[in-house]
């Protein structure tokens, strides 16, 4: 690979999320991706961590909130501090792409952008980071707009799915195709078809492209985040800047905004394990389980008890008798769930301090 198509990548991670799957844990000041749920580091440091020997960390930027800038900012200290970037009004993906586009070409006319989100797990990262390494050559000498297609492990009705074309002559080892089009989250009766088909991966929200690749796109699909990339400032008043523009931008994903109509999509196949860590009942898989098929951080002792997910605090837990439970102590809340009811954790009426 030549040595100027990875100076030109510079790396968004999208950590403006709420994760409210994740409460009593996760709070609106400190969501999902700045807790530190499967080691000693928050998934956002993770996150960063990911890109470490590919690129500077002077290169990789955090797209987060003004509710969470200082919980970021405590996060990850090693990262300049001007790199972690508050949004001033809440919008979706392609506000934050072209956010992360403009940044990046007021920086270096003939950037790449990689735009990730903060909160997924990914356990080789020898494997990603090659695979990063082999796209970013791609996309630096051919236009289009790529993603990262992880291929179905299961039915998955909780995943958009990209519908996957011919292959396409690819650097190294990582395999690249056409994106034939994006498939909104299924039922399960076609998410089983989806994963017998074996033409379908799910849309890991992971994107690379050349600056001015999706500047073309966003000129012909939406005319406003084109003139917000171009009206970026080179050199300071970026705040400035995005308090006046920012909010006006629409509230759209990048998939509807541009990605479904876009000239060129492609996807590199990921060779690497990923999760999104979308609920409680994801540790199991990243923590373990003890021989009753619990799995138990803190202080947790259990007698007759099977199938649980226990995240003791100060507190010891007991659990007796009981099976298919999550628990969860926080020093203001206990939560107590059915294993088949997390997806409704975000539906509970929390009084507002408690949010």
């Amino acid at each position: 690979m030549t040595t100027n198509s990875v100076d030109r990548l510079h790396v968004f991670i999208m950590a403006g999320g709420s994760g409210e799957r994740f409460w009593p844990a996760s709070r609106t000041a400190t969501p999902k991706h700045l807790l530190k749920l499967l080691g000693d580091q928050t998934l956002l440091e993770q996150t960063v961590r990911r890109f470490e020997g590919i690129i500077p960390f002077d290169r990789i930027f955090i797209l987060t909130n003004v509710a969470q800038i200082e919980a970021t900012l405590a996060a990850v200290p090693f990262l300049p501090t001007d790199n972690i970037i508050a949004e001033p009004a809440k919008r979706d993906t392609a506000p934050a792409a072209a956010l992360a586009t403009g940044i990046a070409r007021s920086r270096n006319s003939d950037a790449i952008v990689g735009l990730f989100p903060a909160d997924a797990m990914i356990h080789d990262t020898a494997a990603f980071r090659r695979q990063l390494t082999e796209a970013t050559e791609f996309v630096a000498g051919n236009p289009s707009i790529l993603t990262f297609s992880i291929t179905p492990t299961h039915a998955s009705t909780g995943f958009g799915y990209l519908q996957l074309g011919k292959p396409i002559a690819a650097p190294g080892s990582t395999h690249i195709v056409c994106v034939e089009r994006f498939v909104e989250k299924p039922d399960a009766d076609r998410a089983q078809e989806f994963l017998q088909g074996k033409k379908h991966g799910w849309n890991a929200g992971m994107f690379l492209w050349q600056a001015e690749t999706f500047l073309d796109e966003c000129r012909k699909q939406h005319p406003e985040l084109e003139q917000f990339i171009l009206g970026f400032p080179n050199t300071g008043a970026l705040t400035d800047y995005l308090a006046e523009a920012f909010p006006k931008l629409p509230k759209i994903s990048v998939d509807f905004a541009i990605m479904e109509k876009a000239t060129s999509v492609v996807a590199a196949i990921a060779e690497y394990d990923w999760d999104d860590v979308g609920s409680w009942t994801a540790l199991p898989d990243h923590l373990g389980k003890d021989a009753q098929e619990n799995t138990l951080q803190g202080r947790v002792v259990t007698l007759d008890a099977g199938r649980n997910i226990v995240v003791a605090g100060k507190r010891t837990i007991a659990l007796c008798g009981v099976s298919d439970l999550v628990v969860v102590e926080t020093d203001d809340a206990v939560l107590v769930c059915h294993r088949n009811a997390v997806q409704q954790i975000k539906n509970l009426p929390l009084p507002p301090e408690l949010k």
